[in-house]
């Protein structure tokens, strides 16, 4: 998804810069803002979470057993799962808002939290870089997923995984696309988000917190589609907050099992 892949970045004018609803630093990652050691954290993934897209905790199916009438009537929560079955889909158009589309959700699928799976990484990454550039982004991406130091101050273990009773969350919402410059084989995106990252249940020390982000993403057109080749990530802009109350961990570990992420974003 890229003629500006969503992640972290700001940019431009150009073309067709119509804005997509839809929908995670050494190199690539985004984060968000909070604890001092989580920034300098994100600043090491920044390549990872930049990528960083919607395609972990996307669908939990699942629908209550309430037998009443009003429960009938409510979708099942497996309605809001990602249509696709593959992390990342290919195939966008050849123009501007076909690049706008790559981005964002390339955005999604980098800035998700099986990007801390090593599989599942290596499948989003090849799927998302140029052929040239994948396997020297997959090595640094691997090497900034697995540092230990980093791992334990986001509370995962040394396989990414969080401590028991707890749901770990890292998802990216595009809120708008903006094309740069674009020609027929190469187009800058910028992709505007805010993201979701951290641990939700009773006992974590590292709670879901909210961050907002624009990636610019360098986009060439290879192989009949759009794919990523560099990335820049920058803070905000960043909205007011509302005076609204944090929900209980458990509400948003709910949340997060119940609705599922978007894969396109268009």
């Amino acid at each position: 998804m890229s003629l500006g892949d969503d992640h972290q970045s700001s940019g431009g004018h150009g073309g067709m810069s119509g804005t997509r609803v839809r929908l995670p630093e050494e190199e690539g990652g985004h984060r968000r803002g909070g604890r001092s050691s989580s920034r300098s954290l994100v600043t090491v993934v920044g390549v990872v979470v930049l990528l960083i897209a919607a395609i972990a905790f996307a669908n939990r199916g699942g629908d209550g057993s309430d037998s009443s009438d009003a429960a009938a009537d409510k979708p099942a929560t497996s309605s809001t799962a990602p249509s696709g079955t593959a992390p990342v889909q290919s195939g966008f158009a050849h123009d501007e808002q076909g690049a706008q589309s790559a981005a964002a959700n390339y955005a999604v699928a980098l800035g998700s939290a099986d990007m801390f799976d090593k599989a599942k990484r290596h499948e989003i990454v090849n799927a998302v870089y140029a052929p040239d550039v994948a396997a020297s982004r997959q090595s640094a991406l691997d090497d900034a997923y697995s540092s230990p130091k980093f791992l334990v101050n986001i509370g995962l273990d040394k396989n990414g995984q969080a401590p028991a009773g707890q749901t770990f969350i890292s998802r990216i919402v595009p809120v708008g696309t903006k094309v740069t410059e674009s020609s027929a084989g190469k187009a800058t995106v910028e992709v505007w988000y805010t993201s979701l990252f951290g641990l939700s249940g009773g006992k974590s020390t590292n709670p879901v917190t909210e961050s907002w982000y624009t990636t610019t993403y360098q986009l060439t057109w290879t192989g009949d589609d759009w794919k990523v080749v560099d990335f820049q990530q920058k803070d905000g802009p960043v909205p007011i907050g509302r005076d609204q109350r944090a929900s209980a961990p458990d509400e948003m570990t709910k949340a997060v099992e119940e609705f599922g992420g978007f894969t396109y974003a268009r």
